[in-house]
């Protein structure tokens, strides 16, 4: 009987080391497998795109992920194609991906307040790119100088056409806090030269057709005016075709923003007076370095930082400054930068290539 129980006593400590054993290298296994993740796990950023209609945001993917890839990280572009609602189902999905940092070209800048808070509450840092996302608190805002677009825009019409005229506004999308932006900008200085502005129109979703059927359906505002302010530089070419339909493309003078390839052919063609170039390489680039550092859990730097209120908070604001651009700086603004070819830009006028 004693022997019987010493038997069994000793299967029992066999057992209960053999379960210490086990248990150990399996949990140094699991250590192990942790430490070769943390080692081997890259940055994972999500980046949602309103759409890629505007030539522009093709190019600030290419940089910022190109960027983001060379310090590490890794990218997962979304295009919401401007809709609102699969732009916040796609916040969602990087939530549940759980990337560190989300960077989001807003479709509407009022509407993604709570999907913000969700991605937040979830410990998700979120880069409001190009466009403001109202009453969000955003870790980062990084733009160009909007209201600054909005003043070279009036100085290229004051610079050519004098004190005093009349100017119609042709906008872009109500729900891009970067218009009301620009229009501030635009008007002050148009105020300041006792310019009358005879109209405001918007293009909803940034549609460029849109403002073409405005000069077909506003004719006789059209011949008042000497100036149209346009929001961007797709708007831009939907008025100059409707003004060359009627004969007046050149006698109005158009200026837009981005400076899209076209714009800059136009504006050596003459039938666009200016463009307001913004330097999207630093926008994308330094965007990418913030993204990383944030998912890092790295102090930004301050010095390059200002602060602007969202409506409720103040947040963390980056600002480049953008640049003038027309046929007198085209080559060292744009050639010199490499923004554009200098083959393209003249294309349709290669006598002016010397210029």
């Amino acid at each position: 009987m004693k022997k019987v129980l010493l038997r069994k006593m000793a299967m029992l400590l066999a057992m209960l080391f053999l379960m210490t054993v086990i248990g150990g290298c399996s949990s140094e296994k699991q250590n192990g497998q942790s430490t070769s993740k943390d080692e081997d796990e890259k940055l994972q950023i999500g980046m949602c795109f309103d759409s890629f209609v505007i030539e522009r945001w093709q190019r600030d993917r290419d940089i910022f992920v190109s960027m983001a890839k060379e310090l590490g990280a890794e990218v997962n572009v979304q295009n919401a194609n401007g809709d609102v609602e699969q732009q916040k189902k796609q916040i969602d999905y990087f939530i549940k991906q759980n990337m560190d940092v989300i960077v989001i070209i807003c479709i509407d800048s009022e509407a993604l307040k709570d999907s913000v808070k969700k991605a937040k509450d979830a410990g998700i840092k979120i880069i409001a790119y190009d466009r403001l996302i109202s009453n969000a608190n955003v870790d980062l805002y990084i733009s160009f100088d909007n209201e600054k677009v909005g003043e070279l825009m009036a100085e290229a019409i004051v610079n050519n056409h004098g004190d005093t005229g009349k100017v119609i506004k042709i906008c872009g999308s109500t729900t891009d806090s970067n218009v009301h932006m620009v229009e501030v900008g635009f008007d002050k200085v148009m105020a300041e030269n006792n310019y009358e502005i005879l109209d405001t129109f918007y293009a909803e979703g940034w549609r460029a057709e849109l403002a073409s059927e405005y000069i077909y359906s506003n004719m006789e505002l059209i011949d008042e005016a000497d100036a149209i302010m346009c929001g961007n530089d797709d708007l831009a070419s939907k008025v100059v075709y409707a003004l060359s339909e009627k004969r007046l493309a050149g006698e109005k003078l158009v200026v837009g923003q981005d400076a899209d390839l076209e714009a800059c052919q136009r504006i050596v063609e003459g039938t666009q007076l200016s463009t307001v170039y913004k330097p999207i390489e630093k926008l994308a680039q330094q965007a990418a370095v913030c993204a990383v550092k944030l998912a890092r859990g790295e102090e930004l730097d301050s010095e390059n930082l200002s602060a602007y209120n969202d409506g409720t908070y103040d947040v963390p604001f980056f600002r480049i400054e953008p640049v003038n651009v027309t046929e007198s700086n085209m080559n060292e603004i744009i050639i010199g930068s490499g923004f554009h070819l200098k083959e393209d830009v003249y294309l349709n006028v290669p006598s002016k290539t010397d210029g």
